[in-house]
This record gives C-alpha cells, sequence and structure tokens, in this order.
C-alpha cells in the first residue's frame, strides 16, 4: 500500500461538532489532527442554510459553546448570520484555521486491520489517521422528494438549504413545499415580495410564538464586564428546558396547556375557520417538532397566499398538482422537505472491519450506536451527533459537548493503552444501550403523539431522539468503559528472515576437518 500524508485525528465536516472536536483535541494536548470540509468555510449547516428569515430556535446564549461565551449576541434568538459569523471567530480564537483542509469531501474511509488505522479518500487527496470523528451532522443533506414531472418543470427549481440567491422572486408564482421548521421562516420573509404563495402541507405544524426582540447595549455590556451574568443567563435558560423533558418524556398529557397557547397564537391571526381547520393538528403537539414563529400564521392570512392541506403529487409543465387534485400554475417550486436524517449518506462512505458500509450494517437493524458514538465492527470511528442524541425542546450545542468529554476520554484511555492500539464497541454493549434508549421511548410523546415524523426511520423506530435530559446524557458520556469495547493490537511485526542455510554439499564449519587432522589422513 502507498504510504500517505497520516494524522493521528481526522474530523470530519467543520460546524458545531466538527469545531467542537477540534478545540476539544487541542485542549487535550493533541495538535495532529485535520478538519476534513467539503465546502469553502467553515459553519455547516448554518453556513448551508442562508435562505430568507433563517433564524435559530434556541435562544442565543444557549446555542453557544461554554467555553466559548459570546456576550454579545444581537438578538434573544439569533440569525443565521450571526451564527455563522460567531463559528468562524471560534476557528480564529482557538487557532483552528491550521487543521482546515477546506474543499476536501470525504468520498471513503476503509479501515485498515492490519496497521489499525483509516484510510480516507477526498476529493483533495488520500491519507490516513489513527481514529475518525465524523461530525457532518444529521442537517446536512437535503432530501427532495421524487415527484413525477419535477425534471420537466421549466421554471426554477431548489431546497431551502441550497437557495439561489440570484434567482429574484418578486413577482414570481411560488410553491413551498413542505411546513417544517425552514418553511415557517421563508413563507412570512418572501410572502410580502412575491405575486403568490402557494403552500403545501401534508400535516400542519404546532407553531409556539417566538418571543424574539433586540439584546439592549446595557445587557451586552453587562455581560461583557460581569461574565458570570451572562453564566446565570445560560443556566435559566437551561435549566427551564431540563424542567420542561419530563412532559415530553414520561407525561405527554401535561402537554395540552401548551396546546392551548399554540392554539392561541393560531387565532389571533387566523380568523377564517375554513383555513383555521387546515392548520390545526389533530396530534399531540410535541410529537414532531415544536416550531417557533409570531409571523407564520399572519403571513398565511394574506390575500396572496393559498395553502393546500395536502403534499405534492406530481408537476406538470408549469403546473403543481397536490395530492388532492387541486393545482397551481407557477414560476419556482422551493422545496422545504428537510434532510436525510435516518439514512445519512456519509454512513455509505465508511467501511469497517468486517469490509461492510456503516450504512449495510445500519440497513439490518436500524441506525445503533454505542452511547450516540460508536458503531459494532467501525473501531476508532466515531460520530458527533450520532443515534438517539437529538433533542426536542433544548440546544444541540449541550448535547455536543457531553459527546466531546466522551471524545477526550476516548483519546486518554488509547493513550493509557499505549502502542497500536483500537477500541472497537462491543456488540452486545450497543444492544444493551440501544434497548434501554428504546424501552424509555415507549412513554415519550414521539412515541404516543400520534404523528409520523422525520425522527422516526422507515421502520416506525425512533433513532434521533434522545428520551431523557441533558444532564443525564451528560453522565453517560463523562467516560469510556473499556468493558464495554473489544481491544484491538496492530500484529506483532514478522522476524527477519535468518540468512539461508548453506547447500547440501558444502560442509558446516563445524564438521570440516581441521588441517591437522587432514594431514595426518593424508
Amino acid at each position: 500500500m502507498a504510504e500517505h500524508e497520516h494524522v493521528r485525528v481526522a474530523v470530519i465536516g467543520s460546524g458545531f461538532g466538527g469545531l467542537g472536536a477540534a478545540v476539544r483535541l487541542r485542549r487535550e494536548g493533541v495538535t495532529d489532527f485535520v478538519v476534513l470540509e467539503r465546502a469553502d468555510s467553515v459553519g455547516g449547516t448554518w453556513r448551508d442554510n442562508s435562505y430568507p428569515g433563517c433564524a435559530c430556535d434556541v435562544p442565543s446564549h444557549l446555542y453557544s459553546f461554554s467555553f466559548a461565551p459570546n456576550p454579545d449576541w444581537p438578538r434573544t434568538f439569533s440569525g443565521q448570520e450571526h451564527i455563522r459569523a460567531y463559528l468562524e471567530h471560534v476557528t480564529d480564537v482557538f487557532g483552528l484555521r491550521p487543521h482546515l483542509r477546506l474543499n476536501s469531501e470525504v468520498k471513503l474511509m476503509t479501515w485498515d486491520g492490519e496497521r489499525l488505522r483509516w484510510v480516507i479518500e477526498t476529493s483533495s487527496g488520500t491519507l490516513t489517521a489513527d481514529l475518525v470523528v465524523s461530525a457532518t451532522g444529521p442537517l446536512s443533506d437535503p432530501k427532495v422528494p421524487d415527484v413525477p414531472g419535477l425534471d420537466t418543470f421549466p421554471g426554477k427549481v431548489f431546497h431551502s438549504a441550497r437557495w439561489d440567491h440570484d434567482y429574484d422572486l418578486r413577482g414570481k408564482r411560488v410553491a413551498m413545499i413542505g411546513t417544517g421548521a425552514s418553511a415557517i421562516q421563508i413563507v412570512p420573509a418572501i410572502q410580502p415580495e412575491v405575486a403568490k404563495l402557494t403552500l403545501f402541507q401534508r400535516t400542519p405544524p404546532w407553531v409556539m410564538p417566538r418571543v424574539d426582540r433586540a439584546v439592549s447595549g446595557a445587557e451586552r455590556l453587562l455581560h461583557r464586564t460581569l461574565p458570570v451574568t451572562a453564566r446565570l443567563r445560560r443556566g435559566l435558560l437551561w435549566g427551564i428546558r431540563e424542567l420542561q423533558v419530563q412532559a415530553f418524556t414520561k407525561r405527554p398529557n401535561e402537554l395540552g396547556l401548551v396546546e392551548q397557547i399554540a392554539k392561541r397564537n393560531m387565532f389571533r391571526a387566523i380568523k377564517d375557520p375554513g383555513l383555521r381547520a387546515k392548520l390545526t393538528p389533530s396530534y399531540r403537539i410535541g410529537c414532531k417538532r415544536i416550531l417557533l414563529s409570531s409571523t407564520y400564521y399572519p403571513a398565511l392570512a394574506q390575500p396572496n397566499v393559498d395553502v393546500v392541506a395536502s403534499g405534492l403529487r406530481e408537476v406538470r409543465g408549469s403546473t403543481v398538482v397536490a395530492a388532492d387534485g387541486s393545482e397551481a400554475e407557477v414560476d419556482a417550486i422551493v422545496f422545504g422537505t428537510g434532510f436525510h436524517v435516518t439514512d445519512m449518506p456519509i454512513a455509505d462512505r465508511v467501511v469497517g472491519a468486517e469490509g461492510r458500509t456503516l450504512a449495510e450494517a445500519w440497513s439490518e437493524s436500524g441506525m445503533r450506536s454505542l452511547r450516540g458514538a460508536t458503531a459494532a465492527g467501525f473501531p476508532n470511528w466515531m460520530t458527533i451527533i450520532g443515534p438517539n442524541t437529538g433533542l426536542g425542546n433544548s440546544s444541540m450545542i449541550l448535547m455536543i459537548e457531553s459527546q466531546l468529554n466522551y471524545l477526550a476520554d476516548y483519546v486518554r484511555q488509547l493513550d493509557v493503552l499505549g502502542g497500536r492500539a483500537a477500541l472497537d464497541a462491543r456488540p452486545a454493549a450497543v444492544d444493551a444501550w440501544n434497548d434501554r434508549v428504546q424501552k424509555r421511548m415507549e412513554r415519550t410523546v414521539w412515541s404516543t403523539g400520534g404523528c409520523n415524523s422525520w425522527y422516526l426511520d422507515e421502520n416506525g423506530v425512533n433513532t434521533t431522539v434522545w428520551p431523557g435530559t441533558t444532564t443525564e446524557f451528560r453522565g453517560a458520556t463523562r467516560h469510556v468503559d473499556l468493558a464495554e469495547y473489544d481491544l484491538l493490537r496492530a500484529p506483532a511485526p514478522v522476524p527477519a528472515p535468518t540468512a539461508e542455510p548453506e547447500p547440501a554439499s558444502v560442509a558446516h564449519p563445524a564438521h570440516r576437518p581441521t588441517k591437522k587432522k587432514a594431514e595426518a589422513d593424508a
């Protein structure tokens, strides 16, 4: 095998997970690592999603690293541009740019069992690594449904995560497909500009008011001058959400009051009884992701908006046809149809110890991992935001930092073991962990709420959300338990071959007659 550049750790992706992993590695004294990024800049989903109105639905002071607080968030709920700027700032402050390999999309990662390392083929070359940290994230690859006739549509088509900023929507007839977190931000942002907006809604979402405001200069000055005040603010935001978890995971019936708040949010803006009926969900709030907006319903009430309570069935030329048979002539189609979450494309590019891909391994039993991090048969491979690490009501940065703790201890354990070593999650440990997670999932609103959400895989199994508090997950990922892993050692080097024996016709020196004996015999 040809020799390639070798690093101790290769991190895949430069969003919150990848940059967080890079910072944590440096804090652990590991500097021999690279961050492989397929795009030309950092930011992950906050780089890719730049659609009109894009913002976070988690408060700013909670949606940031605990080790990199930002006292200067301009709003209580930050916009995409502010979060992306924050990630660029983290990259600079922690000196991560020398480790970045931009425009380096990972094509294939193959485990080399002889040398206990990963061979990583990228668009910019091949390298090897002792440990791979996959931080591609579940919201990185857009999902566009296979709609008959879409390829013949003469107008403009794009996904919300690949927004075409060169295309002017002003005065256009636009079809918005989907009513998820992106769509409810896009609709009020483009509604005043377009001639006609047709919203295709398969399932109405529950939408809570979004109490967003500018953070005053006095608040920012206080947080800069007394950092403890920012920590207290973050702690309060975190604590409130920890208390809410019980309703989602153990007592879904207690969410009825929250439903009433969401209904009042709708009733204030929607006066038409027919439209109200279309927009009222039939499932328990929380079963699907709860959305936040104070402008979505007012936009839907405008005369240039038509809500179609059905999904998109087909496209005939410039005509979009809903499943209920209704039609609309449009100039552009915008898909807000989510991402490949339960079938992450990166899994097709990871080939483990048994020669099969991670996608093939997961096709048998769904996405499964040990503590949301490691998978059996894939030694020294770890994922950030892996199976069952998602949240329904709080900040994913809390979960990411917990997984960074696990990564740090994983690296320490390899150091203690010494030599050429690798850890491979035991199948029994993976099964035991996932059995516990799925048992807890049975009582949650995601299982009992009566909806079909993107949290569920094709078999109806929730492989996405964590059924507990962030505190519980932090405890479960604080240390690596070596009893849950098989230890792999590199094969001992083959001894160098000894000198070949002399031909049989030549006597061994020990058996050759001495000169005296030869003379006597003569």
